[in-house]
């Protein structure tokens, strides 16, 4: 396996001792980047950003970090090895005085999401809360702007990167019109909202090849009728709505990270706000890494890692779902079943085949499971602030099987949705595992599983 570096922070290496003065100017109390993390999760509920627009913000903000400690600490693999194309020169020769690289790690972390973020300038207080909690924990004030100034090259860098990833030429593609043919997928109650960025397979890929490296196979026929198999995955999520445990229920609203599902009554219409399925898997990487008590650099590794897998698994799912275009549940069982019927959760608004929740999911759970270990309990409490309590899982993957069955309880996925998904997300995660994560000359793929990127 090749391993990527082009333009390494050569600079870096005169300035570690200059960093080390910087010591015992430190914080006096250990940082944690999964508070930042939450500001960040919080910003982003508040802007409503849709799924796949979300993991990109997470891929970015987590690797401007990582730009920093990967500087500092060569027992990490460099940015230029973990993101194709990506030769950023943080120009840290031009920094001369002491600085933290945990403070300016932290701090690139809300710069980065400050600039990329629609309102990305609320953050500007954050900073400055930020700023002021060291300087009355003791940090020298050149220090800490040394420590800034470091954040805001690193953030600018990625920032930089990013623009060139053809996120801002979306716009500028052809309008997607939903088709009215049997089987495809249309605009779904109760606000018939547009399809979400169907050209999202145009992004650049941070690690796979190619939105289409692991497109799944074709979903089964669309079919009327009633002995054929398309017939049977609908009426199966029919079936199990009618008969939903308190549970499988409980299941399905912990899971459901809508960004922007609608309640209507009458004529009014009321929105609720929640974490995105990035979101969510970012924050138990967070969560888990702090229950671990891996440290500072292990912990903005494993954000940097995870947010890498969010943005490329969406990126395939994407493709994956307008190139089928399928029919959702809910307008195939009103049409052809029971005009009155409703899912659980809210479909979303954009084509059914594979399960994102299912690809995202196991894909995260392949790259953490390598990162912070298999068998992990932990209790995830990411959905406490919307309203869904907590729940215990005995793993990742545990915990990736439940999310992908959540949309079947939901009513919002057929079956083999869900298991086509989770064998994407699967070979996706362990190709980021293989091809970037595990140290050269150590990746061992099954033979089942795509082989690494020579």
């Amino acid at each position: 396996m090749k391993t990527r570096r082009s333009l390494p922070l050569l600079a870096l290496s005169a300035l570690l001792t200059t960093e080390a003065a910087a010591q015992q100017n430190s914080p006096a109390a250990p940082l944690d980047p999964g508070k930042a993390l939450d500001i960040i999760n919080m910003t982003m509920v508040h802007d409503v950003i849709s799924p796949p627009a979300a993991a990109r913000y997470y891929a970015y903000t987590a690797l401007a970090p990582y730009c920093i400690v990967a500087a500092h600490s060569k027992r990490l693999p460099t940015p230029q090895h973990l993101v194709k194309g990506f030769t950023a020169d943080l120009r840290l020769d031009t920094v001369k005085a002491a600085y933290d690289y945990r403070l300016a790690a932290y701090y690139s972390m809300l710069e980065a999401a400050r600039l990329l973020l629609p309102s990305g300038e609320t953050l500007v207080e954050e900073e400055a809360n930020f700023l002021q909690a060291q300087a009355r924990q003791g940090v020298a004030p050149g220090v800490l702007s040394q420590s800034v100034r470091v954040g805001k090259l690193a953030a600018a860098a990625v920032v930089k990167f990013s623009k060139g990833d053809h996120y801002g030429q979306l716009s500028a593609l052809k309008r997607y019109t939903p088709v009215k043919a049997e089987g495809s997928w249309y605009p779904t109650p109760p606000a018939y909202l547009e399809a979400v960025e169907p050209n999202w397979k145009t992004i650049r890929p941070l690690v796979i090849d190619s939105a289409r490296q692991f497109r799944p196979a074709p979903p089964c026929a669309f079919s009327k009728d009633t002995t054929s198999a398309f017939y049977r995955e609908a009426l199966a999520v029919y079936k199990i709505s009618k008969k939903l445990t308190p549970e499988q229920l409980e299941i399905a609203q912990f899971w459901d990270c809508n960004p922007f599902a609608i309640n209507t009554s009458g004529h009014m219409a009321i929105g609720f706000k929640k974490i995105s399925p990035g979101g969510h898997w970012m924050n138990i990487a967070a969560l888990v890494s702090r229950q671990q008590k891996v440290g500072f650099d292990k912990t903005v590794y494993v954000l940097c890692a995870e947010g890498l897998t969010l943005m490329d698994s969406f990126i395939s799912t994407w493709e994956a779902k307008y190139a089928s275009n399928r029919i959702r549940p809910e307008t195939y069982l009103n049409k052809y079943v029971d005009i009155k019927w409703q899912p659980v959760l809210q479909t979303p608004p954009f084509p059914e085949y594979t399960s994102g929740h299912a690809v995202v999911s196991n894909a995260s759970a392949e790259v953490l499971t390598y990162l912070l270990g298999d068998k992990i309990a932990y209790v995830d409490d990411t959905e406490i602030p919307f309203g869904s309590g907590q729940r215990p899982f005995t793993s990742f993957r545990q915990a990736a099987s439940e999310a992908s069955v959540s949309r079947f309880y939901g009513g919002i996925h057929y079956m083999d949705s869900i298991t086509s998904g989770n064998e994407q997300g699967k070979k996706l995660g362990r190709y980021i595992v293989a091809t970037v994560l595990m140290p050269a000359g150590k990746a061992q793929l099954n033979k089942s599983q795509p082989t690494a990127r020579k």
